[in-house]
Order: structure tokens, then C-alpha cells, then sequence
């Protein structure tokens, strides 16, 4: 992190002090405004509620195993209750499993989400390219809230003088 501010204020007091232009965009709102992006969440919605409903589906499913086997608990001999028990078990297992494969870090919505937004924003970060190189523009930031930049021109870094400054130098040097 304090990687990145100090990153971000030297190519600022760069552009400032050397006249270099810059400019904003807010992707949140270009992306709240684009049809494209809005049919995408619309059907990533659709896919997380049925998945969802299957999931409580599936732990009603449980709840209901589970009364049934407390009222007939005192009547199923030891063999029984451990068989029953072990099938309630089992249903919260894959109840779980099947949480975790929708919603899960990976999962299907992560997965889906990714196919469906990474080519519009794609298309945003390419448009915001071509406008900061046909007007010279040496940085772009991302007023929404991730705040990142989203351009930079190289001639700008001056990651390695910094380097060379403070002493260190690059791993490929190293070896």
C-alpha cells in the first residue's frame, strides 16, 4: 500500500512539475450507465437467486429430515438413528459443497461474473488508452471507488531511479 501512494505521488509531482496533463474517469458510473454491462449483472443475478433457492431448497430439505428424525428418534433402535443421523450428515455435506462450488472463492458466480464483466471493462481501459496517448496525457486515474490508475505513461516511471537511490537493486540483478 504505502508502495502504491508513494508511486502515485511521485508520478504527480512529476506531471505537476513538469507540466504533464492527466485526467479522470469514474468506471463505476460507466459501468452503471452501459446496457451491455447492465444485461451482464441482470443475468448474473438470475443464475445467484436459482442457485440460492436450490440452496435453501436443499437446507429445508434438512431441517425437515432432521424434525422427522427427533420425532421418531425414541422409537428407531441405535442402527437406525446412526443410519439416519449419518444421511442428515450427508445432505449437509453436499448442501455445503454445493454452497461452495456456487458461491465459493472460484466458484461459478466468480467465474461467470469474470467472463461476463472482464471484456466490457476491457473495452473501457482500451478507450481510456487510446484517449491518453492521442492527447499525451501521462496518467489517468479511476475516480470510482477503487481510485486506481488506470494509465501511465512509462516515460514517467521513475520506479527505478527511486531504486537506485535508496540501494537496491533487481532481483535478475541479484542472481
Amino acid at each position: 500500500m504505502k508502495t502504491q501512494l508513494l508511486s502515485i505521488f511521485f508520478v504527480l509531482l512529476s506531471s505537476l512539475s513538469f507540466g504533464q496533463k492527466f485526467f479522470f474517469v469514474d468506471t463505476d458510473y460507466i459501468l452503471e450507465n452501459s446496457e451491455e454491462y447492465q444485461a451482464a449483472m441482470d443475468e448474473i443475478n438470475a443464475s445467484s437467486t436459482r442457485w440460492q433457492e436450490t440452496i435453501e431448497a436443499k437446507y429445508k430439505e434438512i431441517e425437515e429430515m432432521t424434525l422427522d428424525f427427533q420425532a421418531e428418534k425414541i422409537l428407531l433402535t441405535e442402527d437406525l438413528r446412526l443410519k439416519k443421523q449419518g444421511e442428515i450428515e450427508k445432505k449437509k455435506a453436499e448442501a455445503r459443497e454445493y454452497q461452495k462450488k456456487k458461491f465459493g472463492v472460484g466458484g461459478e458466480l466468480f467465474k461467470k461474473r469474470e467472463e461476463a464483466i472482464k471484456p466490457i471493462q476491457d473495452k473501457i481501459f482500451g478507450e481510456v488508452e487510446k484517449l491518453a496517448k492521442s492527447g499525451n496525457y501521462a496518467v489517468v486515474f479511476d475516480r470510482s471507488a477503487s481510485g486506481n490508475i488506470l494509465y501511465a505513461d512509462n516515460k514517467y516511471d521513475k520506479t527505478e531511479d527511486v531504486m537506485r537511490r535508496l540501494g537496491i537493486t533487481k532481483s535478475s540483478e541479484k542472481e
